[in-house]
């Protein structure tokens, strides 16, 4: 497949494995990513993890601040085909419309469940047991085309953001190499979404990541874990802000059942267990706003105080 052009657009680390596996095995003459944007407490203009392999492996990079009015470069490449996988815009029906094979979809579900921006987080959240890889052809609505091929991968207790996005994307790098040549051939079973079946999922706000206490354990967990190990959910404790980094759901004695939901109802050396909605939650790391993760036996050496009977907001 090296003499196939292609366009790749894409932008954070969940998109490297894919476009690596393209330069290896095909003609990778352009990525269209995001602009460089200022990383860190000292504002350091960064590329992002697409740009940066593209320029590494001198591959020419468009980044266009709005997709819809900035494409003509895009289209004087003339690509065979573009492969598209967590870019983050809209794509134009001028640049749908433009490479002969079409333009091509990574997607982090099993479509048409979670459409849109946060279908990895939204999967763990949700408590789901199994995701996946959809290979999609793009079509003007959101995540709506006709699909190519889907695989599944089942989510441990245990999985976070971090490491299902690492299976996913491994899945996703896989999936394209084998599934080109039936796309290149025309050749592959188009499978039409059934749209009664779609949902939706957004971009991650940050209103999104505070936590509730007034929800399961369970589901606290998972949300935990969705957002791990970056941007951390967070708390309010004596008006301050926490991120919570590592907890897990523990069942409480009888006498602790009315607590109000968020109340810290017991505390070790190391830990300290919060009320939720039907049972606690054992919290074992934070990370105050400005400070390094640290245990909760760091934490509490400093608050110089008992935690029990603080209510977490």
């Amino acid at each position: 497949m090296k003499n196939l052009s292609v366009i790749f657009m894409g932008t954070p680390l969940f998109s490297v494995p894919i476009l690596e596996a393209l330069i290896n095995n095909t003609n990778v003459i352009g990525v269209v990513t995001a602009p460089d944007a200022y990383v860190g407490r000292k504002k350091i203009l960064t590329p992002c993890p697409v740009k940066q392999l593209a320029l590494d492996n001198g591959i020419k990079v468009i980044s266009p601040r709005r997709l819809r009015e900035e494409y003509d470069e895009i289209l004087e490449l003339k690509p065979d085909i573009i492969i598209t996988c967590a870019y983050g815009q809209i794509v134009p029906k001028e640049v749908l419309d433009a490479p002969r094979l079409g333009c091509i979809n990574i997607h982090a579900s099993l479509l048409p469940k979670y459409r849109g921006a946060s279908p990895i987080q939204s999967a763990i959240m949700n408590g789901e047991k199994e995701t996946g890889i959809t290979l999609m052809y793009m079509a003007e609505g959101l995540d709506t085309g006709d699909i190519i091929k889907e695989e599944k991968v089942l989510i441990e207790d245990n999985d976070n953001l971090e490491t299902l996005s690492n299976k996913l994307s491994l899945l996703g790098s896989e999936m394209i190499i084998k599934e080109l040549p039936s796309i290149v051939n025309g050749t592959n079973d188009r499978i039409v979404q059934d749209d009664s079946l779609a949902s939706y999922v957004g971009l991650i706000k940050r209103e999104d990541e505070h936590l509730s206490f007034d929800d399961t354990s369970v589901n606290i967990y998972n949300k935990i874990r969705a957002f791990s190990p970056s941007p951390y959910v967070n708390f309010i404790l004596d008006d301050n802000e926490y991120k919570l980094v590592e907890g897990s759901p523990i069942e409480i004695d009888i006498k602790d059942k009315d607590a109000i939901p968020g109340t810290i109802i017991w505390e070790s050396r190391n830990s300290f267990i919060v009320k939720t909605k039907d049972e606690g939650l054992m919290v074992l790391k934070i990370k105050p706003v400005g400070k390094n993760v640290m245990n909760v036996g760091d934490f509490k050496n400093g608050y110089h105080d008992s935690l029990v009977g603080k209510v977490l907001k």
